[in-house]
């Protein structure tokens, strides 16, 4: 918190910004950043089933909006993927790991973000994606995974996934007309 807080100061001298970098490093933030989403979000889950609205979790207040950056955005992340998977690993700027650290520490991606590590885990590095394949690519990750969970879904109720996936289609195409 005090060091995104100090971040917000736009008149601060280099000297002082030196000093702030070296007292919590930036790799630092990141994983302090991505521990505090996971542990957030495994206790907002238990808010959520937790219906007694004195019980202590349930005064608990995350500050997800700490974690927004302005400058990652999902553009962004799919230029990175792009720039990881093109250069061999030897040359690469970026590894797998930061990527996928940069992505748990940002909150906005907290509900995406395991698709985006699972996806990025799949990728070749130094195989040459160039950004519209890699849009392309996690779409198309997205949908396959999604098939496939709406197939067991299916077969845990004796449906089949075609069915299942119609009355799904259907639900979700319907629209709302105000009188």
């Amino acid at each position: 918190r005090i060091r995104t807080q100090l971040d917000q100061y736009t008149d601060l001298d280099p000297e002082l910004r030196e000093t702030i970098d070296k007292l919590l490093p930036e790799d630092d933030l990141r994983a302090f950043r991505g521990v505090y989403l996971d542990v957030a979000k495994d206790l907002k889950a238990k808010q959520e089933k937790t219906p007694d609205p004195n019980a202590p979790i349930q005064q608990l207040d995350f500050e997800f909006v700490l974690f927004d950056s302005a400058l990652i955005d999902y553009d962004y992340i799919m230029k990175l993927i792009a720039r990881f998977t093109g250069q061999p690993p030897r040359k690469q700027k970026m590894t797998r790991e930061q990527l996928i650290g940069l992505l748990a520490g940002n909150a906005k991606f907290l509900d995406e973000r395991e698709d985006m590590v699972e996806y990025i885990n799949t990728l070749t590095e130094g195989k040459g994606l160039d950004e519209q394949a890699i849009r392309e690519g996690y779409e198309c990750f997205k949908a396959e995974k999604n098939a496939r969970e709406l197939a067991v879904i299916a077969e845990k109720h004796g449906l089949s996934p075609d069915a299942l996936q119609g009355f799904i289609d259907s639900i979700l195409s319907r629209r709302v007309f105000d009188p």
